[in-house]
């Protein structure tokens, strides 16, 4: 069974009686240990209008189940459909052609997920994808990369393979670090046994060289675990001035959590969740509860958006339909100091965030999955910013 802490609970009291009257997740701190972020206590959210001016534009209207995005250098975006198709956005117009279409399996949360540019696209043109597949009644997923041609992707080339996949908890956030290394989040692939097993690519944060290999200082020697012990991860980016990684990951029926990743850390999953104090993991920076199904997540780093938002990290509630503004507390960043809920309901589920390179907040709707209600105009891609 696992063990509840008397201070949680009182934390927990505590931020139920500070929460607005429109019931709001809790955060939970860490144990203060220095192997997790924060040191304890609970950081109420606050429903608010987006300040300073900030307008959102549609960019483009007519997706299906955009779950994520990439801005190639002469301008062109990127976008992952789940059921196989990588549509471009050229000169701000959806291009009916898609840029690539990949068999993949696609049912329920399964299909085709992440996607991320090589740090040398604009010579070599390479893009990765992440997707599930079948092979005989096995679900799988892999990374793969495909080589830019202009109006059309080819020679798709497989990279890792075997990832255990399902219809849900399949992971699949991939991005390139600042060390040029390629990292992407894994699920538990509904067997979560697995995230706690170093054998198994499932459950984990992996960090791989750009052809799939080990990169020769990764924690576990030969191994392409980062991070384990990992339920559902959705987002995945660096904090711009500490270069510390974080992660977003989905709770069972509490504790969403927002991750610092420390290399060959465990970080519980199953047997703990959230800031659970237990030396043996490492507690979460934020854990929400009720759960909102946090989704992608990005830092604000851009000329497009307020100065006072610079460094925040803004993530996508997919079940509790808003954008979530997080301010962490300096010199070190891993203190939560404030919370806001953003365009609550505005859009219904929203996946994908992504900043731009026009210093602009860029994110998704998901109203096509299944889960949604789908409105006018959607799946949309959507950008926010100062005008």
């Amino acid at each position: 069974m696992r063990r509840f802490p008397t201070y949680l609970l009182l934390a927990i009291l505590a931020g139920l009686a500070l929460a607005p009257v429109a019931c709001q997740p809790f955060a939970s701190g860490s144990s203060g240990d220095g192997t997790g972020g924060g040191t304890g206590g609970t950081v109420a959210a606050e429903v608010v209008a987006p300040p300073g001016g900030l307008e959102v534009e549609t960019v483009v209207e007519g997706l299906e189940i955009p779950w994520d995005l990439a801005f190639t250098p002469d301008g062109r975006i990127l976008i992952t459909e789940r059921p196989g198709r990588i549509r471009v956005v050229k000169d701000g117009v959806l291009q009916d052609a898609p840029y690539e279409t990949i068999e993949v399996f696609h049912r329920s949360e399964a299909g085709l997920m992440g996607i991320a540019l090589h740090p040398g696209f604009a010579d070599n043109g390479y893009l990765y994808v992440c997707y599930t597949y079948r092979s005989g009644r096995d679900t799988y997923n892999r990374i793969a990369r495909l080589t830019d041609q202009g109006e059309r992707a080819a020679d798709h080339q497989v990279i890792l393979d075997g990832i255990p996949g399902d219809t849900r908890h399949d992971g699949c956030r991939i991005r390139f670090g600042p060390d040029g290394y390629l990292y992407a989040t894994t699920g538990d692939a509904t067997d979560p046994a697995l995230s706690q097993d170093l054998d198994s690519l499932a459950g984990k944060v992996l960090r791989m060289t750009a052809d799939g290999g080990v990169p020769p200082d990764n924690p576990f020697p030969g191994s392409l675990v980062y991070t384990w012990g990992h339920r559902n991860p959705q987002g995945l980016d660096w904090h711009p001035l500490t270069g510390g990684l974080f992660i977003t990951e989905h709770g069972p029926s509490r504790d969403d959590e927002v991750n610092l990743l420390h290399p060959g850390s465990n970080y519980g999953w199953p047997d703990v969740t959230g800031a659970a104090g237990d030396p043996a993991y490492v507690d979460s920076v934020l854990a929400l509860t009720p759960t909102v199904a946090i989704a992608g997540a990005a830092f604000v780093s851009g000329g497009g958006m307020p100065s006072s938002w610079q460094g925040d990290l803004v993530f996508a509630a997919l079940k509790s339909s808003h954008l979530q503004r997080v301010a962490l507390e300096p010199p070190d960043y891993r203190t939560v100091d404030s919370r806001q809920i953003l365009f609550q309901g505005r859009y219904g589920r929203l996946r994908a965030v992504v900043m731009g390179p026009d210093g602009y907040l860029y994110f998704t709707t998901s109203n096509r999955d299944g889960r949604g209600n789908p409105r006018e105009g959607d799946d949309r891609l959507l950008r926010l910013g100062l005008p």
